[in-house]
């Protein structure tokens, strides 16, 4: 019986070791958004670089926001196609919502819909659910799952991969709603509430759970000037600030990954709360979009002191200049 127990305990000690060093191996994702603007030439294009993405096979894949250009009508139909291309990915398709599917759609050349009304819209098309898009799916921790005072706010979610906390936030562009009239003003600061309720909860939940780091994914460039971390007019000054404090405390590895300017840039602007210092601990990615259809590959190694690393995917039957 003892010899018994013995190969128990041993199988059992084995098992967790396996487990452990499974939950430390390196892995891959992929980040994209802002596409496809040009239609209907580029459905061509995002159709090979999701083609592409299956091919590399990454854990999963994040959709940063804009589905579409700020001039593509905001409709239902436009959003059930865009539904179907995420489920055109092999692995899970992880979605935050930018500011083309609803903060601009009042525009005439959008459709001149109510733009809360398309909030209305996209959450209910796209987060029915608490899974992610895809032909394999994960489930996803959503914040109107977790607190009742945020039963609304569907979009938020977090799931977690060998060590490291994925978080997604609807901050979009357009100064993340803060503009044009008070209706806006007013969905602005509930969304903002629950998005800094979100963060904290985040960086508590990495402290608690001893994470080895956290990457935050949404669609607003919030580094377009230095004054959007300052200025009383911003839409996202508030976030910045909670940012910055939290990462401060973390002290580990933060990974903040967007769109919305177009550009692909790979640095350090995230400031100490007084603004006068870098925090060497967080890295921005800008993703690459609009007349860009291409991609970034993002690797995250637990076992490095510097766990990320990043890899463009860039097809040259997608390049418009040069030539392909």
């Amino acid at each position: 019986m003892k010899s018994l127990k013995a190969l128990f305990a041993g199988l059992f000690i084995a098992c967790s070791l396996a487990a452990s060093a499974q939950s430390l191996e390196a892995f891959k994702f992929i980040a994209l958004g802002d596409m496809p603007y040009f239609i209907p030439k580029d459905y061509v294009r995002y159709e090979r670089i999701i083609s592409t993405i299956n091919q590399t096979n990454p854990s999963f894949s994040i959709f940063i926001g804009d589905t579409k250009s700020g001039s593509t009508p905001c409709s239902d139909e436009y959003n059930q196609k865009v539904k179907g291309y995420f489920n055109q990915f092999t692995s899970p398709l992880i979605y935050s919502i930018g500011d083309n599917e609803w903060t601009d759609c009042h525009r005439q050349l959008a459709g001149s819909y109510d733009p809360l009304e398309r909030l209305d819209s996209l959450r209910s098309t796209f987060f029915d659910t608490p899974k992610s898009f895809g032909k394999k799916q994960i489930d996803l921790i959503r914040q109107a799952d977790t607190d009742p005072k945020y039963k609304k706010f569907v979009e938020n979610s977090y799931w977690v991969k060998n060590h490291f906390l994925f978080v997604s936030l609807h901050i979009p562009g357009s100064n993340n709603n803060f503009e044009r009239n008070e209706q806006a003003k007013a969905e602005y600061y509930e969304r903002n509430q629950a998005n800094l309720d979100w963060i904290q909860s985040a960086f508590t939940l990495a402290s608690t759970k001893g994470y080895l780091g956290i990457v935050f994914c949404y669609q607003a460039d919030m580094f377009y000037t230095p004054t959007q971390a300052t200025d009383a007019d911003s839409g996202y000054r508030d976030t910045l600030h909670a940012l910055s404090k939290n990462a401060q405390e973390f002290k580990k590895p933060v990974l903040l990954i967007h769109g919305d300017s177009h550009h692909l840039i790979i640095d350090q602007p995230l400031k100490t709360v007084d603004q006068k210092h870098t925090l060497e601990n967080v890295l921005r990615l800008e993703l690459m979009g609009a007349e860009q259809v291409q991609a970034v590959m993002i690797g995250i190694n637990p076992k490095s002191e510097q766990p990320f690393s990043f890899t463009p995917i860039l097809l040259r039957q997608n390049m418009s200049i040069p030539k392909p």
